[in-house]
């Protein structure tokens, strides 16, 4: 039997500020909330959420792992994005990529990807 992906942990100095930020991102809810524990998700059942957990140190590094939004349309997305508090990031692409880099409020990198209709195109 395989593993299925549950949830994606992220790092983070206020977990409340990222739960917050990520919901208006992704239309999500707080699902579970303690204070060394944030879970959001689109529902109870839908896998996988995000859950963010307490760390002391500071991010000094781009991010092995980033997550990918596939939104209707791009540069309309990103400028939402911006205005609930995320940055334009450079972690060295070049500026014919179909995709932009941004940064969650702690520094965190993802990328808003054109429209796609499949994992392979």
């Amino acid at each position: 039997m395989a593993s299925s992906l549950y949830s994606i942990v992220i790092d983070a100095h206020d977990l409340r500020s990222q739960a917050r930020f990520w919901c208006e991102v992704l239309d999500w809810q707080v699902l579970y909330a303690d204070d060394l524990e944030i879970t959001i998700g689109a529902d109870t059942s839908a896998t996988p959420g995000l859950t963010f957990v307490p760390v002391k140190e500071d991010k000094a590094i781009k991010n092995r792992l980033h997550i990918d939004l596939n939104p209707d349309d791009r540069d309309a997305e990103v400028e939402r994005i911006l205005a609930l508090g995320a940055r334009r990031a450079d972690v060295g692409q070049s500026p014919d990529v179909t995709w932009v880099v941004l940064e969650d409020p702690e520094g965190n990198e993802f990328c808003v990807l054109a429209p796609k209709t499949s994992l392979t195109g």
